[in-house]
């Protein structure tokens, strides 16, 4: 034995490969996902069941896990290859039941929960938990090799069929069981294949077969052995025979195989032999299917994107349609334009803002003495109708992307699991609420700060910040809404401003409002918008886990290459 483990750049890589492979988001049912997620989980399984625990323990015993077609006799034939009943065959199909692993006493230290098949808790009596590994310990069995019972590969019932197969990937060497009624059967085949694929160890078993037949029915098996690159496997025939007392087949007709194994488990050289072979397969196998995954994620990729780009552009396109309708007149409409129209009084300002200022100063500055203002009665109405205006833009926009999810496979699927996205979200109310309040509390900030110097003017104290400022967003939402009758309206407001502060002046003052009335309601929309986004992984964060997951496959197969195939495990 040239080591007790691999080197630490192989068991390093393979490492990495795994919690590479693990962490990889195939969360999208694109076409293929779901293949290409049983890929990456059987990749997960045999790396984390067999190559890593194996890899660090070379010199463990081989295992041997026995698996075949349903009634061929694998149970009576473990218990006749170990010479005692370890584990008990079932008559009714399915047969619900722990795997048994038998071991050789001064061996059970290598099969401990922290060892191969991790995920399989441990007990040593039988038991009906499908998802346990029973031990046995029997000082028939030789050291340096244990038989493991797996359940039916063709099982009607799911889970037997998927824990076969999970144990099977974590042999050392596949002794299949077969008979001359099942032979050809499909099932069984597809798993040799898999071995041959994987370049595992296997052992073929023609169990239960008469003696008129096992000439012909070995001879065509042997052939479909050959075609299926299973040429070297070992090929042992068991004849159909009575059992004895206690439900073992006779010692000679098991003998060829208890020989093999034995001297296996005898010849240090044979056994690294046969966990090297197995060993290097499955490296070669897992690498070759991490590549599959990595090319799997290129459809990910896909649709994320076509996710990601008609989200961002639903939503690009409610901040447009909100930037126009907050700036064409849209809002000076109904109750907004009748509290501003009341507030300026009908063509007062028109005729001369300069020489009413003490009459319109009477109306505006009641609030000293105690009375609501008008200009308080003009923003709450302004509030109420930018509030409306964005609620209604945020709810257009989530029917909007929830249509055009709907129309692939892969946003369907999002929508199906995430019901009610596509209304705006709960808080958004609120959150409408408060940027409004905030911005027009900003705005009013705006005015105290430019008018510092012009508190003490006639105009300014006539409508004091409140007025000035209530002007000058009634301005701002009416600018691109000339010829209108708010673009009229607001004309007066434009006088007020222009008299007080100056054109240019105004101008800046009403680009500042705008921008930030933006920024707010940007910010708004971007939490609505990551509604959608958190539900999908960004294409750049799947194209650099992609990147990550073909770099260790790379590693992986460099490192084999050095241990395996440099002569660090030589078979």
């Amino acid at each position: 034995m040239a080591s007790e483990h691999a080197s630490a750049e192989l068991l390093g890589a393979m490492g990495k490969l795994l919690i590479t492979v693990r962490d990889v988001n195939l969360r999208l049912e694109v076409d293929g996902a779901a293949a290409s997620r049983d890929t990456q989980a059987k990749v997960t399984d045999q790396l984390s069941d067999y190559v890593l625990p194996r890899l660090v323990q070379l010199d463990a015993p081989l295992l041997t896990v026995v698996g075949g077609s349903t009634g061929a006799g694998k149970s009576t034939l473990v218990n006749s290859l170990v010479g005692e009943r370890v584990t008990e065959s079932g008559v009714l199909r399915p047969t619900t039941r722990s795997p048994v692993l038998v071991h050789h006493p001064d061996d059970a230290e290598w099969f401990k929960p922290d060892r191969i098949l991790p995920d399989l808790p441990r007990t040593d009596v039988p038991s009906n938990d499908t998802y346990a590994l029973r031990l046995a310990s029997s000082d028939k069995i030789p050291r340096g090799l244990a038989i493991l019972d797996a359940p039916d590969v063709d099982s009607i019932d799911q889970g037997n069929r998927e824990l076969a197969a999970q144990l099977l990937a974590a042999a050392d060497l596949w002794l299949f069981v077969t008979s001359a009624a099942r032979y050809a059967d499909q099932v069984p085949w597809d798993y040799l294949r898999q071995a041959s694929e994987r370049s595992t160890s296997v052992a073929v078993v023609l169990d239960r077969t008469g003696n008129d037949a096992v000439m012909e029915v070995r001879g065509h098996l042997a052939r479909m052995m050959t075609s299926r690159g299973l040429s070297d496997s070992p090929l042992f025939t068991v004849p159909e025979c009575g059992l004895d007392v206690d439900g073992l087949l006779p010692r000679e007709a098991v003998s060829p195989i208890v020989v093999w194994l034995h001297e296996l488990a005898a010849d240090p050289a044979a056994r690294q032999m046969v966990v090297v072979r197995t060993l290097d397969g499955a490296v070669r196998h897992v690498v070759l299917r991490t590549h599959d995954v990595a090319d799997a994620m290129d459809a990910q990729i896909a649709a994320s994107e076509a996710l990601h780009a008609s989200i961002e552009t639903i939503h690009r396109k409610a901040l447009s349609t909100f930037a126009t309708q907050s700036a064409d007149g849209t809002l000076l409409r109904g109750e907004v334009l009748a509290r501003w129209q009341e507030f300026v009084g009908t063509g007062e300002l028109v005729r001369s803002v300069e020489d009413k200022v003490s009459r319109i100063r009477g109306r505006f500055v009641d609030g000293v003495t105690g009375k609501r203002t008008r200009a308080t009665e003009v923003i709450e109405a302004i509030e109420t109708g930018l509030h409306m205006l964005l609620l209604e833009q945020a709810e257009a926009a989530a029917e909007a992307a929830s249509r055009s999810w709907a129309t692939n496979t892969a946003g369907r699927a999002l929508l199906d699991s995430n019901r009610g996205i596509d209304r705006a979200s709960r808080d958004f109310r609120v959150r409408a609420e408060r940027t409004v309040h905030d911005w027009q509390q900003a705005v009013l900030e705006l005015v105290r700060v430019e008018g510092a110097d012009k508190r003490m003017t006639a105009k300014f104290l006539a409508f004091g910040v409140n007025g000035i400022g209530v002007a000058l967003m009634i301005v701002m939402f009416s600018r691109k809404g000339k010829g209108t009758e708010a673009g009229g309206t607001a004309a007066l407001g434009n006088k007020l401003l222009n008299a007080i502060f100056g054109e240019s002046v105004v101008v800046t003052l009403v680009g500042q409002a705008q921008a930030d009335l933006e920024s707010r309601v940007a910010g708004l929309f971007e939490g609505e918008m990551q509604r959608y986004l958190d539900l999908v992984e960004s294409p750049d964060t799947v194209k650099a886990h992609q990147t990550v997951l073909r770099e260790s496959a790379r590693q992986a197969e460099y490192a084999r290459h050095s241990d395996f195939l440099n002569g660090e495990m030589t078979p």
